[in-house]
């Protein structure tokens, strides 16, 4: 089975229909149930079940979750977690809290989410820290190139009791937000319809002096201009047209943000570069989680927790199994469907990238914007805080980091 022909079994028009009688949520999350293909007469006694179990109560707190470019197609390939932890909410705290999802990109963009967030227009959010670090800037802390060696790095850090003094509670105190879970994975050069017809990329000299979109995140910028990728800056939205229209070389970000996006069909090698963070975060009001008792805060953190667990394996098998983020591909993957080469570069290349712009070898680079994050941390040394916190992971998969309830200590 194709990836999404679950869902392309309904059309717009039913689905429109079915989410017009039962709310776009109930619909939404009915959708991500389903284990085999989906047709309209199903998944509307899935959504009439789904409404039925949500509404048997009336809520204490209806949350807006809004969701960028989400929705349950894309969320089973790059696996964000958002539906799962909003049933699990619903769930868990029996119908006392009931979540609102808006996906596809309806209230909020992977640039705006964080905003009207700040603004209280929408109580949950779903977008990159790397997007959302324009309206936060604090995010940038996750981005210094070559912190993270690997996801399992990443989850690592976002289970240790060290993301809540060195993330988490800066984060809060400075916008307002109170960071929950995220996806992990680490950003690469996704080259466009101009190298279809080169070699597979096996040194960081293959592509430089190419064009390449860069998101929201300033310390994304530095990395790129001391590798020579020359960064454009262009939203998310656009960034396939410009892939299209050759305007760009190609585009820094990951896997499985490539395929959800459809941008599959005008990438042509995937530049595994590992050089940082590609994060995937949901993140809620502090207002919204201080209006919440204590036993409904704890259940906010408690599917926060069981999520990220989720999240993390999940998104590990989709990687391979979904995505294709293997070399070669898998055969039915979206990389192996759309001739998308996956280009592996060795340590020693990798070493070389990070030597030419990692804060541990060029800090130069990065020190105004060092001290401005630190700052914000109260003093703390964050890059080399993580950096150290990391180098504490005994384990080289991702699928192998235990999972820790960060807040606890």
């Amino acid at each position: 089975m194709k990836i999404g022909d679950r869902i392309k079994g309904v059309s717009r028009r039913d689905f429109f229909r079915i989410a017009g009688t039962y709310g776009m949520s109930s619909t939404l999350l009915a959708a991500g149930t389903f284990g085999g293909v989906m047709t309209a007469a199903n998944l509307a006694k899935a959504a009439e079940s789904t409404y039925n179990k949500r509404f048997a109560k009336e809520a204490k707190h209806t949350l807006k979750f809004g969701a960028a470019g989400f929705n349950p197609q894309n969320l089973l390939i790059e696996r964000a977690g958002c539906l799962e932890f909003a049933r699990d909410l619903e769930e868990r705290t029996d119908g006392e809290i009931r979540i609102e999802f808006i996906g596809n990109n309806q209230i909020c963009g992977q640039l705006s989410c964080v905003e009207k967030a700040q603004q209280g227009i929408i109580d949950i959010y779903a977008a990159s820290t790397q997007n959302s670090a324009g309206g936060a800037p604090f995010l940038n802390v996750l981005d210094y190139a070559y912190m993270f060696r690997s996801r399992a790095d990443q989850y690592y850090f976002m289970y240790s009791p060290e993301s809540q003094r060195i993330l988490r509670d800066p984060f809060e105190k400075r916008h307002g937000l109170k960071f929950l879970f995220t996806h992990a994975e680490l950003r690469g050069i996704q080259m466009g319809q101009s190298f279809a017809d080169k070699p597979t990329v096996t040194k960081i000299e293959d592509i430089m002096g190419t064009k390449n979109r860069v998101t929201g995140t300033q310390l994304g910028r530095i990395a790129m201009e001391a590798l020579n990728l020359n960064p454009v800056p262009i939203a998310w939205e656009e960034t396939l047209d410009g892939l299209k229209q050759g305007l760009i070389d190609g585009a820094e970000t990951w896997a499985s943000a490539v395929a959800y996006a459809n941008m599959s069909p005008v990438v042509s090698q995937s530049v595994d570069l590992r050089f940082f963070c590609g994060t995937e975060h949901t993140a809620m009001r502090s207002e919204t989680f201080d209006g919440l008792s204590g036993e409904l805060q704890d259940a906010v953190m408690e599917a926060s927790y069981l999520t990220q667990v989720h999240v993390q394996a999940a998104n590990e098998a989709a990687l391979v199994n979904t995505v294709g983020f293997t070399d070669p591909p898998m055969p039915g993957t979206i990389f192996a469907q759309n001739n998308v080469r996956v280009a592996k570069l060795s340590d020693e290349e990798v070493r070389k990238a990070e030597e030419m712009c990692s804060p541990e070898f060029q800090p130069q680079l990065w020190e105004q914007w060092r001290e401005r994050i630190n700052g914000w941390a109260d003093g703390i040394d964050t890059y080399q805080d993580i950096y150290n916190e990391v180098r504490n992971n005994p384990h080289t998969l991702a699928e192998n980091v235990e999972p820790r309830r960060w807040w606890k200590g």
